[in-house]
C-alpha cells in the first residue's frame, strides 16, 4: 500500500505529518545532546571527586595499610568509570548525534523539494480547471444569446408590420449567435477533455509519485530513529564489560582489606622496642648510707665542673668570634655529626625509638645499596666504553670518558663509605637491642635499684644516680661520669666518639668534629686564648639545602657577610632563621669555598625536595 493511491486527496495532511516526523527526529537529537552533556558533566565530576580524595604527599606513609590501599584502588576504578562515561559521551557525539543532524537536514531538503513539486502540480491542475470554468461560462452565455436571437427572429418573421430588410437583419443576427454558440460549445468540449486528461494524469501518476517520495522520506526517518536508538544502546553496551570489570575491581579492593594485617602494621610502625618499666622499689630514707650521699655529692661536683666547662667553651667561642651569628655558624659546623635530614630527623635516626631506628636504617641501607649497584653499572659501562675507544680511536677519544670515569669512581667511593657507616650504625643498634633485652641487663637494673627512663631520641637517663661509675655495662643510659670521660678524651685530643652516637649535653663538645686543644684546662687555657694561637679545624662541608640566584648586587659591609653580583648562582646551606639573613656558599678557585650571609630579600631560593 502506498500513500499515492490510498491518500491521493490528503496532500495537506501528509505535509503536516512529515513535518511532525522530522520534528520528532530533531527532538531525539536534542535529547542525545542533553544526555551527552550530562555524561560529560558526570565524568568530569567523577574525575574531580577522584582528584580531591587522592592521598596527600604527607599521607603516603599510611599507604601500607590495606584499607588505604583499597581506597586508592577504589579511586582508580572510579577514575576508570569516569573514563568510560567519557567514551560514551564522545561516541554518542561523534557517531549518533552527527548522523541524526545530517539525516534531519537531508529529510528537510527532500521534503521541501517534494512539497514544491506537489505545489507545482496542484497549480497546473487548478489552472486547467480555471480554463474549463471560463470555457463553460462562455459557452453558457453564447447559448443563451443564440436562443434569444432565434426567438427574436421568429417574432420578426411573424410580424407583418416589419419590412423584409428588418426581418433579414434579425435572421443574420440569429445565424451569428448560433455560430458563436457552436464555437463556445466546441471550446468548452475541448477544455473539458484537456481537464479530464490532466486530472486523470495528475491523480494517477504525478501526485502519487510525490506522495510516494514523501512516504519513502518518512520511512527513512522512522528507520533512522530505530537505528539511532539501537546504536546508542550499543555504545552503552560496548563499555558495559569494562564497567563490570571496574565494579569487580572495587569489590576486589574491598575484599583485600585485612584488619589483622593492618593491626600488625600498626604494631610494626609504632613499636618502640622498649621494655615495660619494672616495679618501683621502696626507698627507706632512714636507712640511706653515707656512700650514697658521698656518691651524690661527687656527682653534683662533676655536674658543676661540667657546667663550668660549658661556660668556658662559650667564652672561648665568644672571644674568637665576636658576633652571635658567627658563633652559631661555628657551632653548626661542630655539631655536623648530628645534622638533620630533609624530613627533620637525625642522620643516624637516633632520635627515633630503637625499632623504628632499625627500620629506617634498613631502608636507608637498601637505598644506598641500590645506588651503589647503579653507580657500579655506570662505572663498568664507562670502562667498557674507554676500552673500546682505546682499541679503535676512530670511534671516540678515550680522554673524553676519563673525567666521567673519575667522577663515577669518586661517587662510588662516597656511596660505599655511607653504606659502611649506616651498616655500622645498624650493627650497633642491633647489639644495643640485644644488650637491653638480656637477663643481665634486667638484673643490673634490679640490683641498682633504679628505673631507666627511655626518651623518644633513643637515649636514656637514670632517675637516681647511686653508683654511676660502677655501671659500665648499662648500654641503655649515659651517666654523668661517662660524659666527663668523653670531655677528658676531647681535652687530650683523642675523641673516640666517631659513630655519631648521642653524648652528654654537659660536655658541650661531645658531638664535635673539631678538636680544640686545651678547651677544658681552666683559666690557664683562658689566658692562652689572648695569645696568637692557631687552631686546626677539620669540618665537613654542610650539605646544600638548595640553590639561589642573586636578584640584586650586594656589597658585604658587615662581618660574616659575603658580596654577590646580580644573577650569580649560590648554594643555600642554612635557611633564614627569622633575622632576614640566609647563609650561602660558592666555589672559590683559590680558597676552595666561600661561605657567608646575604640578605634574604636579595635572593630567589629553590630548595631541594
Amino acid at each position: 500500500m502506498s500513500w499515492g493511491t490510498e491518500l491521493w486527496d490528503q496532500y495537506d495532511n501528509l505535509s503536516i505529518h512529515t513535518n511532525k516526523g522530522i520534528e520528532v527526529l530533531d527532538k531525539y537529537a536534542n535529547f542525545l545532546r542533553d544526555r551527552v552533556a550530562i555524561e560529560t558533566e558526570y565524568a568530569g565530576k567523577l574525575r574531580r571527586l577522584v582528584k580531591n580524595y587522592q592521598p596527600k604527599r604527607k599521607e603516603e606513609e599510611d599507604n601500607e595499610f590495606t584499607s588505604r590501599q583499597a581506597f586508592r584502588n577504589l579511586l582508580k576504578e572510579v577514575g576508570d568509570l569516569a573514563g568510560q562515561r567519557e567514551v560514551v559521551s564522545e561516541t554518542l557525539q561523534q557517531q549518533i548525534i552527527q548522523s541524526v543532524a545530517l539525516l534531519s537536514k537531508t529529510l528537510r531538503e527532500d521534503r521541501k523539494k517534494c512539497l514544491t513539486d506537489g505545489t507545482v502540480l496542484q497549480q497546473c491542475l487548478s489552472a486547467q480547471l480555471s480554463s474549463l470554468e471560463r470555457a463553460k461560462r462562455n459557452y453558457d452565455k453564447a447559448y443563451r444569446d443564440s436562443d434569444k436571437a432565434v426567438e427574436n427572429y421568429k417574432k420578426a418573421d411573424m410580424d407583418l408590420n416589419l419590412s423584409r430588410a428588418e426581418v433579414e437583419r434579425y435572421k443574420n443576427i440569429m445565424t451569428s449567435k448560433n455560430q458563436q454558440s457552436d464555437d463556445a460549445k466546441n471550446e468548452y468540449a475541448n477544455q473539458l477533455q484537456k481537464t479530464n486528461n490532466l486530472q486523470q494524469h495528475h491523480y494517477s501518476m504525478l501526485l502519487p509519485a510525490v506522495f510516494n517520495r514523501l512516504q519513502e522520506l518518512d520511512e527513512k526517518r522512522t528507520l533512522g530513529i530505530r537505528e539511532f536508538i539501537i546504536g546508542a544502546a550499543d555504545v552503552e553496551s560496548s563499555v558495559a564489560p569494562i564497567i563490570a570489570r571496574c565494579m569487580e575491581g572495587i569489590v576486589k579492593a574491598g575484599e583485600s582489606i585485612n584488619e589483622k594485617e593492618d593491626s600488625l602494621k600498626v604494631i610494626e610502625r609504632y613499636q618502640s622496642g622498649f621494655t615495660p618499666p619494672t616495679d618501683i622499689p621502696f626507698e627507706d630514707l632512714s636507712k640511706m648510707d653515707l656512700s650514697n650521699v658521698s656518691n651524690y655529692s661527687h656527682s653534683t661536683i662533676k655536674g658543676t665542673i661540667s657546667v663550668r666547662r660549658k661556660g668556658v667553651r662559650n667564652n672561648i667561642l665568644q672571644s674568637i668570634f665576636g658576633s652571635n651569628k658567627q658563633r652559631q655558624i661555628i657551632e653548626a659546623c661542630i655539631t655536623m655529626k648530628n645534622s638533620l635530614t630533609a624530613d627533620g630527623q637525625k642522620e643516624d635516626f637516633s632520635d627515633l625509638p630503637p625499632n623504628q631506628q632499625r627500620k629506617k636504617l634498613v631502608a636507608k641501607i637498601a637505598e644506598l645499596q641500590q645506588r651503589v649497584d647503579q653507580e657500579t653499572n655506570t662505572r663498568d659501562g664507562l670502562m667498557k666504553m674507554k676500552i673500546v675507544y682505546e682499541a679503535n680511536s676512530s670511534l671516540g677519544n678515550p680522554m673524553t670518558v676519563e673525567g666521567q670515569l673519575n667522577e663515577s669512581e669518586h661517587e662510588l667511593e662516597k656511596l660505599k663509605r655511607d653504606l659502611k657507616k649506616f651498616q655500622d650504625i645498624l650493627d650497633k643498634a642491633n647489639q644495643l637491642q640485644v644488650a637491653n633485652n638480656s637477663p643481665q641487663s634486667h638484673r643490673n637494673q634490679l640490683q641498682n635499684g633504679h628505673r631507666t627512663s627511655r626518651h623518644s631520641n633513643g637515649s636514656a637517663s637514670a632517675d637516681d644516680h647511686h653508683d654511676a661509675d660502677d655501671q659500665p655495662d648499662d648500654a641503655g643510659s649515659l651517666s654523668r661520669s661517662d660524659s666527663e670521660d668523653n670531655v677528658a678524651q676531647i681535652q687530650n685530643g683523642h675523641n673516640n666518639n666517631n659513630n655519631g652516637s648521642s653524648a652528654s649535653p654537659e660536655s658541650g663538645l661531645g658531638t664535635s668534629h673539631t678538636s680544640l686543644p686545651g678547651s677544658g684546662q681552666g683559666s690557664a687555657n683562658e689566658n692562652a686564648i689572648g695569645e696568637e694561637t692557631c687552631y686546626e679545624t677539620e669540618v665537613e662541608l654542610l650539605q646544600p639545602l638548595g640553590t639561589c640566584r642573586a636578584l640584586y648586587p650586594f656589597e658585604a659591609s658587615s662581618e660574616g657577610s659575603i658580596p654577590m653580583s646580580e644573577g650569580e648562582e649560590l648554594q643555600v646551606i642554612e635557611n633564614d632563621q627569622g633575622d632576614g639573613w640566609t647563609r650561602v656558599r660558592r666555589a672559590n678557585n683559590s680558597n676552595g669555598w666561600d661561605e657567608g650571609f646575604v640578605p634574604t630579600s636579595y635572593i630567589e631560593c629553590t630548595l631541594f625536595a
